[in-house]
């Protein structure tokens, strides 16, 4: 790095914003975190930091050593050994929670169905032993290409159950974006629907799966799950193709979790290739495991034993991964899972959802709040919202117009908004407000995390105190132990 000395920014500034909101005292009054202090001692030592966060998930081994760093690469919470499905349902269960709904799921056609941590781990189990007579070992990947369904989460936690990694592709990417991301991969096995539903129409998922085999040679069983059903007939493969109805009925045993090591690979996720060439970033077990959960507990003040939590993004993205099914389900939330848009039947969809099932913190995209200024207010107001205590925004910058908006109609300037700043390639929220702790202001997502440091640099790594310029993070992080695989 530079001197301490700031020059000329790399980008000139030319935005004023004097709007500030201070936590309600009623907030504050009840948050888990309302003292700055979690900076300083963050900062004080922030290896004990993390590792005591660490100490918060279940360990079959304590690890001995918190960080090994050797730049760029970081190895966090060495020879510690634990598994992500257990964390996220066993010791729930082992605790007294089997019945506590674990999701809430919607279906665009407006099917519902809710599902218990007792109900899930059952599931997962069941799947991890059908994946292991399928032939998933530990480390190979798994291809995933589904609806927003129960079946996906229980898909990617039966993957970890046994220690195979997981490749969520979104559904709403092409038979060759598929075909591409199978084959960087090399998964052998492709978990898929036979089709999801989207403003009223049949999303063709397995026709996709279908194509885009076609030029993926290693891909040897394809587990389709039943979605559309008559709606839209599939053909099925012989020998390679397989119902999973079918598969789960013939379950006789279950799998229990296996031990991995805290650097098991977790998961595979491709960047979407807008910009450049899709990346494939590998996140970890322990580390990413660690951060994941403690940014969903404080960023979003849960209180697992009333909160009805809906990160309204699809687990096709990493917002999904880490804030719909492994923070939530680690501190034990109660979450939505909503299949389809937010403007089918009509454009208050979303707001039916909550007034629904009384959500108390809503995450969202600025794009989606945007879109619901143009629609109009009148949809929102048909609707009882007083059940939301916190708004979030994810995805992209917020302008400030739809930041208030967000406050004043969603929230009814009461409910505090945090703006959070990450990316796949981190894995986990770095730039947050604390929802008990920071004075807020319209646009900005305020301060790095407790235990995160970040600081603007201009072309010749100066630090940059007014104006724009290269965001740079300065120390590693526990989900900062990333790989990149260039798709060619």
């Amino acid at each position: 790095m530079g001197d301490s000395q700031s020059s000329n920014p790399a980008i000139e500034n030319y935005f004023l914003e004097n709007r500030v909101f201070e936590p309600s005292e009623e907030f504050k009054s009840r948050a888990l975190i309302n003292s700055s202090e979690i900076y300083e001692s963050a900062n004080k030592d922030y290896l004990k930091f993390w590792a005591d966060k660490a100490s918060e998930l279940n360990w079959f081994k304590p690890f001995d050593k918190v960080l090994e760093w050797d730049a760029p690469f970081s190895k966090w919470f060495l020879n510690g050994t634990l598994n992500a499905s257990y964390n996220c349902l066993d010791r729930h269960v082992e605790a007294g929670f089997k019945d506590k709904v674990a999701y809430y799921f919607e279906g665009e056609p407006g099917d519902d169905r809710s599902i218990t941590y007792g109900e899930l781990l059952d599931e997962v189990e069941k799947f991890a032993t059908v994946l292991k007579g399928l032939g998933v070992k530990k480390h190979d990947i798994v291809a995933i290409y589904m609806p927003m369904i129960l079946e996906l989460p229980v898909a990617m936690l039966a993957c970890a159950r046994i220690g195979a990694a997981h490749s969520v592709v979104f559904g709403g990417f092409s038979s060759s974006a598929l075909s591409d991301r199978i084959n960087d991969a090399e998964s052998k096995v492709v978990i898929t629907a036979d089709g999801g539903f989207r403003r009223g129409a049949v999303v063709p998922l397995k026709d996709n799966v279908d194509e885009a085999l076609k030029t993926s040679t290693d891909v040897q069983v394809v587990v389709v799950v039943r979605r559309v059903g008559e709606k839209h007939p599939v053909n099925m493969v012989e020998n390679r193709d397989h119902w999973y109805h079918e598969l789960m009925e013939n379950v006789t045993e279950n799998t229990k979790a296996e031990e991995v090591d805290s650097e098991n690979l977790l998961y595979l996720l491709y960047t979407s290739g807008t910009t450049a060439k899709p990346k494939g970033i590998m996140h970890t077990t322990g580390g990413y495991l660690t951060q994941v959960a403690y940014t969903h507990k404080i960023v979003f003040d849960i209180h697992p034993e009333e909160d009805v939590y809906w990160c309204a993004a699809d687990i096709g993205w990493v917002t999904g991964h880490s804030y719909i099914v492994y923070g939530p389900l680690m501190n034990r939330t109660t979450s939505i899972l909503y299949e389809g848009t937010p403007d089918f039947p009509d454009k208050d969809r979303w707001w039916s959802i909550i007034e629904k099932y009384k959500v108390s913190k809503l995450y969202a995209a600025p794009t989606a709040i945007r879109t619901f200024m143009k629609w109009g207010i009148d949809y929102v107001q048909k609707h009882d919202l007083s059940s939301l205590r916190l708004l979030g925004s994810v995805g992209e910058p917020i302008n400030p117009e739809a930041w208030m908006w967000y406050r004043e109609n969603i929230g009814a300037n009461r409910c505090p908004v945090v703006d959070t700043w990450w990316q796949t390639e981190t894995g986990a929220i770095m730039i947050t407000p604390l929802p008990g702790v920071t004075s807020t202001k319209p646009g900005s997502a305020t301060f790095p995390f407790p235990g995160i440091t970040a600081e603007v640099v201009d072309d010749q790594g100066n630090e940059v105190e007014l104006g724009g310029g290269y965001l740079t993070l300065g120390r590693p992080c526990p989900v900062s132990d990333k790989i990149f695989i260039f798709i060619l």
